[in-house]
């Protein structure tokens, strides 16, 4: 191969375009739906339990993207134990 080659190793998404940004988050919907099947919070804890969703989730987003949308998920899920614990405690304060 010369200089200016053509030959692509993979095509990697390209996060301005609304097609690859539409496919990152199809992909990351089914990998969290594989995860949430699999009683899985934290993505990457899963074993092999979610190979082929991972691996398009892997492939249509960007690293960045991975890590932003993983952090997430685990917050999320951290906050609604905090939030349901506040509202017992607002609903026992009601009851006194």
């Amino acid at each position: 191969m010369g200089w200016f080659g053509t030959a692509k190793s993979e095509e990697k998404p390209d996060p301005v375009a609304r097609q690859s940004r539409q496919k990152c988050w199809e992909s990351r919907d089914a990998y969290y739906v594989c995860l949430d099947a699999a009683g899985v919070v934290a993505p990457g804890e899963e074993g092999n339990v979610c190979a082929a969703p991972k691996a398009d989730y892997e492939r249509n987003c960007a690293k960045s993207w991975i890590d932003y949308f993983n952090k997430r998920r685990v917050l999320a899920e951290q906050q609604q134990g905090i939030l349901a614990q506040a509202n017992t405690q607002a609903n026992a304060a009601k009851r006194t």
